[in-house]
């Protein structure tokens, strides 16, 4: 497989979903995310999803199914979201300005990142029925 995957966790909980705030870079901080990061060289989506968010919120989560479409951040850099469930640990910004629980209705209003906004659809239906 050609190009970088970038993985990111839709983290819900009774009702409510995790989303955290950019630090950086400068064009993007303050801008809301799905929590998460590169997939490095032989490391499988789940895995590196895994490994990601222990380093940046400090929980332990298992992988589900894929959430929404790919979305091309360049012509070599691939983001995909799945849905996790924490297992285990409370979530922190370590690499975050800011950690937010929101619900289905207060998606759209939130101001995203570019790239994760057109999962909000996707992701009030992953609400709506958990």
């Amino acid at each position: 497989m050609n190009g970088q995957i970038v993985v990111a966790g839709a983290l819900v909980s009774e009702g409510t979903l995790l989303v955290a705030q950019r630090e950086r870079p400068p064009e993007l901080a303050g801008l809301w995310e799905l929590p998460g990061g590169k997939v490095a060289a032989g490391e499988s989506d789940a895995d590196a999803l895994v490994r990601e968010l222990q380093e940046e919120l400090g929980v332990t989560v298992t992988v589900g199914a894929r959430l929404g479409a790919d979305v091309a951040l360049s012509p070599t850099v691939t983001l995909r979201a799945y849905l996790v469930t924490a297992c285990s640990g409370s979530p922190h910004p370590h690499d975050h300005r800011a950690l937010r629980w929101v619900r289905a209705e207060e998606l759209d209003a939130l101001a995203w990142v570019p790239a994760d906004r057109g999962w909000v659809p996707d992701l009030v239906a992953a609400l709506r029925t958990s």
